[in-house]
């Protein structure tokens, strides 16, 4: 269960992060004056320290470029050449957030999510005053599953929306508004 702080405020914003973080990566493609986004999905880390949020943007009329990104509440050791920037939030204090494919907690929580078919975090946004509302995600995704017991020996998240789907054995496919046919977004390859 993602939960969501309604009431905090962040400094600098994920808008303001993606605008000046996405256009200076290789895999860009688009207009960086006219960065849209599109939705965002979530996953859990089962030990509860680890935020993984993805987002879906499209920069004029490109194609949807996929940024998963970690929030962690201290630097993680070895990745600060995936450091995306830190965040000031008032509820959880002080935010780094990183590439997610350098992250090995997404790492293993992605392939677990696509070999066992799984799906996206359910989401809730908590207030202040302790009420909670369930969300509705704006992009649903779905492990393919598998029947293998073989260990993933490769992950590919794929940045660039294009409909080019890299060979893989088992993937993970999202919909969201105005996608109603899945669309592949990361591919496991098993040894």
């Amino acid at each position: 269960m993602a939960i969501l702080h309604a009431d905090a405020d962040i400094t600098p914003t994920k808008p303001e992060l993606l605008a000046a973080w996405v256009p200076a990566q290789p895999w860009f493609v688009g207009d960086a004056t006219e960065l849209e986004h599109v939705g965002a999905y979530r996953f859990d880390d089962p030990d509860g320290e680890v935020g993984m949020e993805t987002h879906l943007v499209r920069a004029g009329g490109g194609p949807i470029l996929q940024v998963p990104w970690t929030y962690r509440g201290a630097p993680l050791d070895g990745a600060e050449s995936h450091l995306v920037g830190t965040m000031e939030h008032t509820v959880l204090g002080s935010r780094w957030i990183y590439d997610a494919i350098a992250d090995p907690v997404y790492q293993a929580v992605l392939a677990t999510t696509i070999l066992t078919g799984g799906t996206h975090a359910e989401l809730e946004r908590e207030f202040a005053d302790g009420h909670v509302e369930v969300m509705e995600p704006s992009v649903r995704v779905h492990g393919s599953g598998s029947a293998s017991d073989a260990a993933p020996a490769d992950v590919e998240v794929l940045r660039v929306l294009d409909g080019t789907v890299p060979e893989g054995d088992d993937v993970l496919t999202g919909t969201w508004a105005g996608v109603s046919d899945p669309v592949v977004l990361a591919v496991v390859r098993l040894r």
